[in-house]
């Protein structure tokens, strides 16, 4: 039997404990309940015979006894009735006694609690005792229920640290995936920046070489990325303006001419403490989600602006446009609407601008067909 199979049956062996740990707890309180219930009436019984023997009295009759077990009756609340007159009372509000309305709704309720005595006080004659259930026993009847929220919450607790387990497991595993990754895509990359510089001193174009150089640059990038995954990466000081140009115009030049692309910010440096490589990545995130949208042809703008506290990046598309229910659920990993799609873009972009930046990343403005507007928003540098 491997590990996981041997935890697997644990877990049913404790689930199974608990269900008849909770069946028998259950079923002792319902017993309880039975038994004190029927102890009440016996109390009551004996109510109705301490009546009989009041009523019978002369002056040769111990009336002790009865008088007694009528003054020890401080918590069940009976009413005596011949035919539609109250005969005695005991633990019975006056004004539901003497309000006749109110004394039919509380003869209903007592029913409804225990069966009514009929006893016979005189030959051919009878009277009946209803009765309710004290305030002890309807704190008994309710617990039960108060218990299973109790164990429902439990229940609840259990699973959301059993699946926030899980799930720091599977982070692991993937920032463990995304750093051996990183650390093999090395190797080449120190291949191709060697065969750069032999390229450099052959007779060729030039320009081939740089843009080469661009996409190793890249490369070395995504390598840089995918190596701060799990980590807390560091926050430097640098022009926001200036690192979101840099991505931007990047893949501006990498994407297909029915792309319109459009750039607007301030023309004067906005700081901020980021980090330019998981900023890149957000910008791309955000531009390849809208060029998607937008099917590869379209109108993409990235607009900047600032106020005292705060820089404001809102990249605009032109695309298919996202319902209002789901602004909120797009960020969630694993939620995608394309057909080979992960549902890790748009989660790992709320993470580095949230978790990492300090930021705030929404759905500025959407409308179907019309297209969407991202808004992320950064702390800067106060002057």
């Amino acid at each position: 039997m491997s590990f996981s199979e041997r935890t697997n049956t644990t877990r049913w062996i404790i689930i199974s404990v608990c269900f008849i740990i909770i069946s028998l707890i259950l079923w002792n309180t319902y017993t309880f309940f039975q038994i004190f219930k029927n102890e009440e009436r016996l109390k009551m019984n004996l109510f109705v015979n301490a009546q009989i023997t009041l009523v019978n009295a002369n002056e040769n009759t111990d009336v002790e006894l009865p008088l007694q077990i009528f003054s020890n009756n401080t918590s069940i609340p009976g009413i005596i009735m011949l035919y539609d007159n109250v005969v005695s009372s005991v633990n019975v509000p006056d004004e539901i006694l003497n309000d006749k309305k109110k004394r039919t709704a509380f003869l209903n309720k007592l029913k409804n609690e225990n069966e009514p005595i009929t006893f016979e006080y005189a030959p051919g004659k009878y009277q009946t005792l209803y009765y309710g259930n004290s305030a002890l026993l309807n704190k008994l009847k309710y617990y039960p229920i108060a218990l299973l929220l109790i164990i429902f919450l439990c229940i609840a607790l259990i699973y959301n640290f059993y699946k926030s387990t899980k799930m720091a497991t599977q982070n692991k595993l993937w920032a463990g995936m995304a750093k051996e990754t990183a650390h093999q895509i090395g190797t080449p990359l120190s291949s191709l920046i060697g065969w750069v510089e032999i390229l450099k001193t052959e007779e060729i174009d030039p320009s081939i070489s740089i843009e080469i150089e661009k996409d190793i640059e890249r490369l070395q990038t995504i390598t840089d990325r995918f190596s701060k995954i799990g980590s807390v990466p560091v926050l430097e000081l640098h022009d926001i303006v200036d690192e979101t140009k840099t991505a931007y115009e990047y893949l501006q030049s990498r994407f297909s001419k029915q792309v319109t692309f459009s750039f607007q910010a301030p023309n004067e440096p906005i700081l901020g403490m980021i980090n330019p490589t998981l900023h890149s990545w957000t910008i791309e995130n955000l531009v390849k989600n809208a060029i998607d949208a937008m099917k590869g042809k379209g109108t993409l703008d990235l607009q900047i602006e600032q106020d005292a506290h705060q820089v404001k990046i809102n990249i605009k598309d032109s695309g298919t446009g996202i319902p209002k229910k789901q602004f909120k659920t797009i960020f969630e990993t694993g939620f995608t609407t394309k057909k080979r799609g992960w549902g890790l873009g748009l989660s790992l972009t709320k993470r580095i601008v949230e978790e990492y930046h300090n930021g705030k990343i929404k759905v500025l403005h959407s409308e179907i067909g019309k297209g969407t507007t991202f808004q992320i928003s950064l702390n800067k540098k106060v002057q």
